[in-house]
């Protein structure tokens, strides 16, 4: 726990190496990239705005609320929708790529 306090540290005391709003700003940037927003609505490390302002400026994003999560990947909810959420990329990226046979 100590060493997830110094990172988390770390990161707020700089400001994620972001500026205000960066992220929001440049969100056109994601256009023709998909991409699974999931946030636990018992977060209070990454509030439910947040997640929603992102979900709204990125047109291939979809947000999804897990109602018994909160920020923590020991959460059963939240790991499996980590675990579903990647799932779904790695089926729909052997889709976007020819097949082993011909390369």
């Amino acid at each position: 726990m100590l060493t997830r306090a110094r990172i988390i540290t770390h990161y707020f005391s700089n400001g994620a190496w972001l500026e205000d709003g960066q992220l929001l700003k440049n969100a056109a940037r994601l256009t023709d990239i998909p991409g699974i927003l999931l946030q636990g609505r018992f977060d209070i490390e990454a509030p439910l705005v947040t997640a929603w302002e992102l979900a709204r400026a990125w047109p291939q994003s979809e947000l999804s609320i897990l109602p018994h999560a909160a920020h923590s990947t020991a959460n059963p909810d939240m790991s499996a929708a980590i675990v579903a959420a990647t799932d779904r990329f790695a089926i729909s990226s052997k889709n976007n790529f020819p097949p082993e046979s011909a390369i």
